[in-house]
């Protein structure tokens, strides 16, 4: 029966790590993907207009630097919308400063709900937009001053409702998790998300992502009680068949930085995780037409559950290692999900000499050991908060947990690196 238990669980974990390795590489399998993914040139007739909302709260370290870089934007018909809380004086003075110094382009909208989270003080702005897009950043955000200009051609070149760019976290050399979180976005925005834009099925992220305001407010909005109100939305409209356009450009992304504590990753995971899973229980994503593209979403809904399972499966073979005898033919099979492992550590260790060099940032052989050495941590961090976030939803637990920002993004330049 162990032996049993044994086998099947292997080969499970064994498919997930394939699965995974194989959706991660997506962008490189062959050049055609990769040229695909970037931004094609704007033709300078900047046809739509922008409503940027950023929402902040406890933000007044980092606000006013975002809202100037926006205001750089070489685009020439946008507006930016800070939200700020009714209970918040020091981000709230921050913001209205801003307004008073740009009252064409800055307004401020004021949340009034009791209990605060992202998509509510969205869903507070939406009504005061007079763009014809509406773009999200975040409070901490550092975002290229050309980027509107690029996302006006890609709605205009190809019919989009959704235009979703890249983000990246740059404090690479913060501390051992920050690197692996630079690496995790990379990943994800350089080529993940791509997959998911080509299946018709994505899960759109926080920020940088751009919705036809018309869409926006025929789908009222963001959910607001969905902690992962991103998704969500990305869910809801990939099932009306909305066209999303992804791009990434190294030089046109925005710039963020990891989460300044490895309790505030544990927490910040466990938010997404609980989001996940509460998209995946309002079934929006069975509407999609196709059985692939059902399959798709429930896998990737389901990751929380997955990872958490997966956590739960370390351990256990641990527990049988230690106090169990198998038969050799069981003993290794149950190494088998070692294989792309191993192959999604070279991976990695590719791509975070290709983050450097796309970044122009010194890669030194610490970091590549740093890389290695923290991989197996980081997953039991991420597997952690998945069973974290499977508790809280049974219980009903749904408090926004803030991720704090400190700006550790701020100073990295080229060529920076400790």
């Amino acid at each position: 029966m162990i032996s049993a238990v044994i086998v099947l669980c292997s080969l499970m974990l064994f498919a997930v790590a394939v699965f995974t390795l194989w959706w991660m590489l997506h962008a490189w399998r062959t050049p055609e993907t990769l040229a695909a993914t970037k931004f094609a040139d704007p033709d300078g007739t900047g046809a739509l207009s922008f409503s940027l909302l950023v929402p902040a709260r406890h933000e007044q370290a980092v606000l006013e630097r975002t809202v100037l870089r926006l205001l750089e934007s070489t685009h020439p018909d946008f507006e930016v919308i800070v939200i700020v809380g009714h209970d918040d004086p020091d981000t709230a003075e921050v913001a209205h400063r801003l307004a008073a110094l740009h009252p064409e382009q800055v307004f401020v909208v004021t949340d009034t709900h009791e209990k605060k989270n992202k998509p509510k003080a969205l869903n507070s702005a939406l009504p005061t937009c007079r763009g014809d897009v509406v773009g999200v950043f975040d409070a901490e955000d550092q975002v290229h001053p050309d980027l509107l200009s690029h996302v006006d051609h890609a709605f205009r070149d190809t019919a989009a409702d959704v235009v979703q760019g890249g983000v990246q976290l740059i404090n690479f050399h913060s501390s051992w998790y920050s690197l692996r979180n630079c690496l995790e976005y990379f990943f994800w925005f350089r080529s993940r998300l791509h997959l998911h834009a080509a299946k018709g099925f994505i899960p759109l992220g926080g920020n940088t992502v751009f919705v036809r305001t018309d869409r926006l407010r025929a789908n009222d909005g963001w959910d607001q009680n969905c902690l992962a109100e991103d998704c969500d939305l990305g869910v809801r409209l990939s099932s009306q068949g909305a066209k999303v356009v992804v791009a990434y450009d190294s030089a046109m992304v925005t710039k963020e930085e990891t989460p300044d504590s490895v309790v505030s990753l544990f927490k910040q995971r466990t938010r997404w995780n609980q989001g996940f899973l509460q998209v995946y229980r309002k079934r929006d994503w069975r509407s999609l037409p196709s059985l692939r593209q059902r399959l798709l979403a429930r896998y990737t809904l389901a990751t929380p559950f997955v990872q958490a399972f997966s956590g739960l499966l370390i351990l256990v073979g641990v527990a049988v290692a230690l106090f169990s005898s198998v038969p050799d033919v069981v003993a290794l099979i149950s190494f088998s999900p070692l294989i792309p492992m191993v192959a999604m550590f070279a991976f990695e260790a590719v791509g975070l000499h290709d983050f450097g060099k796309q970044y122009q940032l010194t890669i030194k052989p610490s970091h590549y050991l740093k890389l290695i050495i923290g991989g197996p941590f980081y997953q039991l961090i991420l597997a952690g908060a998945a069973i974290r976030a499977v508790w809280r939803e049974l219980r009903g637990r749904k408090d926004w947990e803030l991720t704090r920002h400190v700006g550790a993004h701020l100073g990295v330049e080229a060529g920076t690196a400790s």
